[in-house]
């Protein structure tokens, strides 16, 4: 297994861009993706900049993603019975406006907080029915269902490089020439995504069967994400770390000003080497062959962004902040890919639109309480203590999840099987039952 040459361990990575419609997905993607970083570290700039507390930071981030809270019984179902194209036309459309009308505010208007916090809030009621159609996109992209977990963590890549490029954008342009001018650029990067989503050429939609609506019903999702162990434990995780564990993202800009003393260059680094250690998580995840066995090694990632954190929290210093926000960031993105790669890899089909709504639940709906959360406990305690404390609750998360670890693959290993990976999930559930066995 060590001997795969280079060549063949990149064409392994990069497998997904065989197909066309994912090419352009992922180049439309990753345009848009960097202006939505720089869009959002110029909000949170701008908003601090405004006024100087932490708590207002915690309200936008609390804006910006609680409608996938509220909306999640609708925005999962249309996914699984509409067009997700034409889903996702629409969003990006949206999203372009929204972007468009922040640029005009800040560079020809006098902005006020209420008015950025009203903008995050329409921008997360888009995001919300944006999501679960985007996740639920993908699997329409590639024609081999074995490719599907190489999609997901390209995905993941995609995200984290734009993670990587955009926050260091948005530093050198925000110092240079104020905040409107990443919200100008976010608003023209969307037309690649449209150009894209327009140019691929898909088979038609077919048309749901009699009684589906019925069978597409929000609760029957619940229902069956709740049953099904695997999916139940992960998403159960995920909500952990978005409520207590991610919140870290919206103290940022306080944590560069009060802890770092510097100003949205320095922000822009900080952010990028976040970035760094979430790409090369994705990037190790793309390298995989088969998602069989993935979820054994969650809480090890899941631990390692714990504890990135508490590092972080303690450090006075820029080089060892980058190299503990780094750490924490690996950890993070590689639970968070991995968990959807295992979540997408088991999910019936007809049911994916509903519980990836599900999983924009656990990894947004729950954020905005931990971004208010995390901005009334640093208005308290300060940044650093909370930044500690969301590191402690994860390491407590996680060792939750490390007990239910056997009767997460004694579920999974059936639909490995099912799915022709029936060496390895057969050698993972040998290895669950024999953790199991008592002494």
């Amino acid at each position: 297994m060590n001997d795969v040459r280079p060549d063949s361990r990149l064409a392994l990575m990069m497998r997904a861009f065989k197909y066309r419609n994912y090419r352009l997905f992922f180049g439309g993607q990753l345009i848009s993706l960097v202006g939505t970083w720089m869009q959002s570290v110029a909000m949170s700039w701008l908003v601090y900049r405004m006024t100087g507390s932490a708590l207002l930071l915690g309200v936008t981030g609390f804006a910006a993603q609680v409608p996938a809270l509220f909306l999640a019984p609708f925005t999962g179902t249309a996914a699984d019975r509409y067009d997700r194209r034409r889903i996702m036309l629409i969003t990006q459309t949206l999203a372009m406006l929204q972007a468009a009308a922040l640029a005009l505010l800040v560079l020809f208007g006098h902005p006020q907080v209420w008015q950025i916090v009203a903008l995050a809030a329409f921008n997360g009621m888009v995001n919300a029915f944006d999501m679960p159609a985007r996740q639920s996109f993908v699997i329409q992209l590639v024609e081999k269902r074995e490719d599907l977990a190489n999609a997901i963590a390209l995905n993941s890549s995609m995200f984290n490089s734009a993670r990587l490029l955009g926050p260091a954008i948005a530093g050198v342009f925000i110092a240079a020439f104020g905040e409107g001018i990443c919200f100008s650029l976010n608003a023209v990067s969307y037309l690649a995504v449209i150009a894209a989503l327009l140019a691929m050429r898909l088979p038609p939609a077919r048309a749901a069967a009699p009684g589906a609506a019925k069978r597409r019903g929000f609760i029957a999702g619940l229902k069956y994400a709740y049953g099904f162990a695997p999916i139940r434990y992960i998403l159960m995780m995920m909500a952990i770390g978005s409520l207590l564990g991610m919140p870290y993202a919206v103290l940022m800009p306080a944590y560069v000003k009060e802890i770092l003393h510097g100003g949205p260059k320095t922000l822009g680094f900080i952010m990028t080497s976040s970035g760094t250690g979430a790409l090369i998580g994705a990037l190790r995840l793309a390298g995989r062959r088969h998602p069989a066995g993935l979820e054994r090694s969650l809480p090890f990632f899941t631990a390692l962004f714990g504890l990135g954190l508490i590092a972080f929290s303690f450090s006075t210093s820029f080089p060892v902040s980058a190299i503990c926000i780094a750490c924490a960031s690996f950890g993070m993105i590689s639970f968070m890919a991995s968990g959807n790669t295992v979540i997408q890899t088991l999910v019936d089909e007809d049911k994916r639109g509903r519980v990836m709504a599900l999983h924009s639940l656990a990894f947004m709906g729950m954020a905005p309480f931990g971004s208010l959360l995390a901005g009334w406990a640093a208005s308290y305690i300060g940044v650093a203590r909370t930044i500690s404390l969301s590191g402690v609750f994860v390491i407590a998360g996680t060792a939750f999840f490390a007990t239910r670890l056997g009767e997460i693959t004694r579920h999974a290993a059936p639909v490995y099987s099912r799915l022709g990976m029936a060496d390895e999930a057969a050698g993972e559930l040998e290895e669950a039952e024999h953790a199991e066995r008592p002494v």
